[in-house]
């Protein structure tokens, strides 16, 4: 079991604090979740930077008993997205609750948790989403304020052999350019390293990507940036006549957490 209870991720020592007693009452609950984000990342890279939250995984039947669960004991909760997040509050601070992903229907079923590795954060013993999950999680955060492309470029580095890249293929199959993408990438920053990703995941894209230049145009003009960025993308739908793919509204609420 690794620990980065003592890494150097300087939050403000009232976030701190709340994450302390977020971590111990998720334990306590006894309700399964996951660790993601800059934890997981350390873990896996050996990369420390601050953070400014804490992003749990569950399954979908399962966040309503962990906002109810924080509720109870005095915590602001919000659904920010009925799709994917929720969020609990303390105070200006606030840990997100995923159990989807606002660009893919890819639900978190009981195989996120097999053999998911176990850390210490700030004293309290927590499993981590697999480097596979990891990947998934980020490869779609793509605007001009966050861009997660290294993250996926240091998690193929360190952990390529721990990935399954099978799986990683069924999760990215309707959206299997984005990973190509980032593979693409990985070659061009690391091309000593090109051969850690398999070969035949490699032809096994470039062989849809040769079919799919043969394919007649789409019917349809759809633009599909806002699974990317739901704000740099808005003009396109509103004003260019493009068909949006996913997002968030295009009048969003802005109600006061209550």
């Amino acid at each position: 079991m690794t620990s980065v209870a003592d890494q150097s991720f300087q939050p403000p020592p009232e976030a701190e604090e709340f994450y302390i007693e977020g971590l111990k009452l998720l334990a306590q609950s006894d309700i399964p979740f996951l660790l993601s984000g800059t934890y997981a990342v350390t873990t896996y890279t050996g990369i420390v930077r601050p953070t400014k939250d804490l992003d749990i995984f569950c399954k979908a039947g399962d966040y309503p008993r962990i906002l109810t669960f924080f509720q109870e004991r005095g915590y602001k909760i919000e659904v920010e997205d009925e799709r994917w997040i929720a969020k609990i509050f303390k105070g200006k601070y606030f840990f997100d609750i995923i159990y989807s992903c606002r660009t893919t229907e890819i639900a978190i079923t009981d195989e996120w948790f097999e053999d998911a590795p176990e850390i210490e954060v700030y004293g309290t013993k927590v499993r981590i989403i697999k480097p596979t999950e990891l990947i998934w999680s980020k490869i779609f955060v793509q605007d001009r304020y966050r861009y997660d492309g290294a993250d996926v470029a240091h998690v193929i580095l360190r952990q390529n052999e721990a990935i399954d890249w099978k799986r990683l293929l069924r999760y990215m199959e309707l959206h299997w350019e984005v990973l190509f993408t980032h593979l693409v990438n990985f070659r061009y920053i690391y091309p000593s390293e090109r051969d850690l990703v398999p070969r035949w995941l490699m032809d096994e894209l470039i062989a849809r990507m040769q079919a799919h230049l043969d394919m007649p145009e789409s019917k349809v003009r759809v633009c599909r940036g806002r699974l990317f960025s739901a704000r740099d993308y808005v003009t396109d739908i509103t004003e260019w006549g493009y068909a949006d793919m996913t997002g968030k509204g295009l009048e969003e609420r802005h109600d006061p957490v209550h």
